[in-house]
Formats: structure tokens, C-alpha cells, sequence
């Protein structure tokens, strides 16, 4: 029972964690796609985005070749698993897959409210990895761990341009009513809809992988190859 509880409960939070890490780099296409259109020459900020896609990227591939190795596929969770669709929808009042990122990026004012949300959301995403580097199901399994050491070691560089975007602005940063809309998000996640399907025996694995619907899935950008830490290369 302890062993059926301990894989279940593996199964659940990497198959939210490659959720979001799909959404998240998919969702920066949409960005640096913008931002190339309305500031061609800041090539430091499309760089720095580039990074953090590339990052998200190399995450979502650490966690499919995870569940590669244990030959088995993620639960089929759709956005009401995702963080940032679920802040995106409060913060912009529509579904992240309708967002007019151009209109947004566009408007200082909206690309600010934009760099806080991600800012927020990668904060986040830290602070959550630093407490499962601490459980001990994640702890005895040596390949995960180092996925989650990875993602620490990654995430401060994914605030930072956003963060910096709105200094050299003049935007303010968050305030408290955005970091309380951050906090409960995160909350309905972890104790209620994280639960949710780790009880639900309704609950089926994805029919494929994410990416396999991606535009430019198999399009070389050189990181469909990344090795899981830990496994052949």
C-alpha cells in the first residue's frame, strides 16, 4: 500500500509539473514572438527570454524522459492544472490560449501586468521546488531529485528579465492583493485539485506527449535530445 501510494503520488506531480512546463514554454513562443515585433533591436531582453524558454523546455523534456524511463505516460490534466493559465485568467479575464499577447505586449501597462504575473509565477515555482527537495518521496528517487535540483538551480534566472523589464520602465512591481491572487492559486492546486486526482480513480493517462502537437515540435531546435540526469545519454 505504502509503495502504491508513494508511485501515485510521483505519477500525479509529474504529470502536473509536465503540464506546466509545456504551457510555460509554449506560452513564451507567444511572447518572444511578440516582443521580436515591437522591439526588434533589444536583443538582450529576446535573449534573455530565449534562455528561459529554452530552460522550460529542457524541463518538460527531463520529466517526459522520466516517465519514458518508467514506461509510462503522464495523467491527461488539462489547464485547470496549470498555474499560469489559472493567473492569467484572473489577471486578464480570458483563457491564456485567447490572449491577444500582441495587444498585450504592445501596452506597457499590460506587458507590465504580464512581467508580474510570470515573475510571480516563477517565485513561486522556486519556493515550491525548495520544499520538495526536502520530501522524502522525491528524495528516493534519485533521477527526480536531480530534475528538481536542475529546476532550482534554473529558476532565479527566469524572474530576473521580467523583474528587470519593470525597473527599466518604471513599472511597479507587485503588491499585495496580486501576491494574495499568486498565493491562492497556488493553494487550490496543492490542496485541492492535486488531491483531487491523486483520488480520482477516473483519472486516464495522455493518449501523447505535449509537444507532439507543437508547431515546431521536431523542428531542431536541438533540445528534443536532452538527456534525463542520470540516464543514458
Amino acid at each position: 500500500m505504502r509503495a502504491w501510494f508513494e508511485r501515485r503520488y510521483l505519477d500525479v506531480l509529474g504529470s502536473i509539473y509536465i503540464y506546466n512546463e509545456h504551457r510555460g514554454y509554449t506560452a513564451i513562443d507567444r511572447v518572444i514572438e511578440s516582443v521580436v515585433k515591437r522591439s526588434p533591436d533589444d536583443v538582450v531582453l529576446i535573449a534573455r527570454l530565449q534562455a528561459h524558454r529554452a530552460d522550460e523546455r529542457k524541463h518538460y523534456l527531463m520529466f517526459r524522459r522520466w516517465f519514458e524511463r518508467r514506461g509510462i505516460m503522464p495523467f491527461a490534466v488539462g489547464r485547470t492544472f496549470g498555474h499560469i493559465d489559472r493567473f492569467v485568467e484572473i489577471m486578464f479575464g480570458t483563457p491564456i490560449a485567447r490572449l491577444k499577447t500582441q495587444d498585450v505586449v504592445e501596452s506597457d501597462r499590460l506587458f507590465a501586468r504580464l512581467c508580474r504575473v510570470i515573475a510571480l509565477t516563477e517565485r513561486r515555482g522556486y519556493v515550491q521546488v525548495e520544499t520538495l527537495l526536502t520530501n522524502r518521496i522525491i528524495l528516493s528517487d534519485p533521477i527526480l531529485t536531480r530534475i528538481f535540483s536542475i529546476i532550482r538551480k534554473d529558476e532565479p534566472s527566469h524572474w530576473a528579465p521580467y523583474e528587470d523589464w519593470l525597473d527599466a520602465y518604471a513599472q511597479r512591481g507587485p503588491i499585495w492583493w496580486e501576491r494574495i491572487v499568486d498565493y491562492v492559486v497556488h493553494a487550490e492546486l496543492l490542496f485541492l485539485k492535486l488531491p483531487f486526482l491523486f483520488l480520482n480513480p477516473w483519472a486516464r493517462p495522455r493518449g501523447r506527449w505535449p509537444d507532439e502537437a507543437d508547431r515546431n515540435a521536431m523542428s531542431g531546435d536541438g533540445l528534443h535530445n536532452a538527456p534525463v540526469p542520470g540516464g543514458p545519454a
